[in-house]
C-alpha cells in the first residue's frame, strides 16, 4: 500500500512509538493517583513529554503544554476561553470544522479572510484591514485541504501590535514547520499528536500562553478537596485520567523528531510534493493546487480531475493499494475559498516515510485511472 492521507493522521511511524504505548500498557497506571512506582512511572513519562514538546516548539514553560484527546478538543479548550456571543471574530479562509462549528455555536461574529489560494501577500493586507474591527483572530497554519502555509510569523505579529488575543490551529504544521511558539506570543496553540508528530490516534495537545477555561470538570489528582478545578495548569485542563498509552507513543514521536530534525522532515516532504507535481507537467486532464513559491505550500496538495469525480478517483485509488481522500476534508470553507466547494477535491499528502518511487508509482497510476475513468 501507498499511504498518501497523512494529513488524515500518520499511519507510518518511528518503531519507537508502538514500543512505548506497549511497554506503557504493560508498567504504567494514571499519574497523580498514588505514590507507587505504576503511579510515578506514568507522572515521570508526563513530564518528559511535556518536556520534549516545549523543547521541540521553543515553550519555555513545559507546565504551559496541555494533553487534550485531539486537535478539536485543544480548539474547544481556545474558543470557550476567548469567545462568547458577540465577539468579533476573524478567521482566515482555509478553516477546518473543528474551528468554525465551535465559534458558530458560540453565537459570535465571524469574518472571513476569503483571500486567493497561496497569496499570503494577499492575506496579511487583508488582515491589516480587518483587524481593528475585531476581538480576536483565529487562523490555521497550514491548510489540511490544500498545504497552504499562511505567513504565521508576520500574522502573529499583526496581532501582537494590534493587541489582538490569537488562537493558532497547527494541525498540519506541527511536526512538520519549524516553529517557535514564545517568540509567536499567540493565546493558544492547538495541534493533534497523531499527524506530524507522529503519535498514536486520541492525543493532542493545546499550548496556553496564560490561563484557560475547562471544558471538562472532574478529578485532576490535585487539590482533591476543592470543588472546582485548580487553578493552575496544566491540572485545570486535564480533568479525569491521561491517555497514558497515547502519551508514551506521542513522547516517541517527538523524540524522534528532536532526534532527525523537522527541517530535514519539511526538505524530504517538499522533494515528494515536487516529484508528484513533476508528473503531471503537460497533463491536462486535471487541475492541481500547486503554489509557484515553494514556502506557501507544505505536506499536502489537492487536485480535481476531468472525466471523473473525487470521490471515484480515490475509490478506484484504494482498490489499487493508494490511499488519498477526497471531498470537503471536513473544511467547507476552504473550499469555498479556493472555489472547489461544489466538487470537493482529490487530496494525496505525504508523510516523512514515503519514497520518491512511491510517489512517482502513485501519481502515475493517478493519471492513468483520470485517462481512462
Amino acid at each position: 500500500m501507498i499511504y498518501l492521507d497523512s494529513a488524515a493522521t500518520s499511519l507510518y511511524k518511528p518503531d519507537s512509538v508502538q514500543y512505548a504505548v506497549i511497554e506503557a500498557m504493560a508498567t504504567m497506571a494514571s499519574p497523580g493517583r498514588g505514590s507507587h512506582i505504576p503511579a510515578m512511572r506514568a507522572a515521570d513519562l508526563c513530564f518528559e513529554c511535556r518536556e520534549n514538546i516545549a523543547r521541540l516548539l521553543g515553550v519555555e514553560q513545559p507546565e504551559k503544554i496541555v494533553f487534550t484527546m485531539n486537535a478539536t478538543h485543544a480548539l474547544n479548550i481556545a474558543i470557550s476561553t476567548l469567545a462568547k456571543e458577540g465577539t468579533r471574530v476573524l478567521i482566515s479562509g482555509y478553516e477546518h470544522n473543528s474551528v468554525t462549528r465551535p465559534l458558530h455555536a458560540k453565537g459570535v461574529a465571524v469574518t472571513v479572510l476569503d483571500t486567493p489560494i497561496f497569496d499570503q501577500k494577499a492575506f496579511l493586507e487583508r488582515l491589516n484591514r480587518e483587524i481593528d474591527g475585531c476581538d480576536l483572530v483565529v487562523t490555521t497554519h497550514v491548510s489540511n485541504a490544500f498545504g497552504f502555509v499562511l505567513p504565521i510569523e508576520a500574522i502573529a505579529s499583526v496581532c501582537r501590535e494590534k493587541n489582538k488575543p490569537l488562537i493558532i490551529d497547527a494541525s498540519q504544521s506541527a511536526g512538520v514547520l519549524e516553529l517557535d511558539l514564545a517568540n509567536l506570543g499567540a493565546a493558544f496553540v492547538a495541534m493533534p499528536g497523531h499527524k506530524g508528530l507522529l503519535g498514536p490516534q486520541g492525543t493532542g495537545v493545546l499550548v496556553c500562553k496564560n490561563e484557560a477555561k475547562p471544558v471538562l470538570y472532574g478529578g485532576s489528582g490535585s487539590e482533591s478537596a476543592s470543588p472546582l478545578m485548580p487553578e493552575y495548569l496544566p491540572d485545570r485542563l486535564e480533568a479525569g485520567t491521561h491517555n497514558v498509552t497515547g502519551i508514551a507513543g506521542l513522547n516517541a514521536g517527538v523524540k524522534y523528531l528532536l532526534k532527525n530534525t523537522i527541517s530535514a522532515v519539511r526538505e524530504h516532504e517538499r522533494q515528494l510534493l515536487n516529484t508528484f507535481c513533476e508528473s503531471f507537467e503537460g497533463f491536462f486532464a486535471a487541475k492541481l493546487f500547486k503554489s509557484e513559491t515553494a514556502a506557501a505550500q507544505c505536506s499536502a496538495l489537492s487536485l480535481v480531475p476531468s472525466g471523473i469525480t473525487p470521490e471515484a478517483l480515490a475509490e478506484r485509488l484504494g482498490s489499487a493499494g493508494i490511499s488519498i481522500r477526497s471531498g470537503l476534508h471536513c473544511a467547507p470553507t476552504a473550499h469555498k475559498t479556493a472555489g472547489t466547494f461544489e466538487t470537493g477535491t482529490a487530496r494525496f499528502s505525504v508523510s516523512p516515510f514515503l519514497t520518491t518511487q512511491q510517489v512517482r508509482k502513485a501519481a502515475e497510476i493517478t493519471k492513468e485511472i483520470i485517462k481512462n475513468p
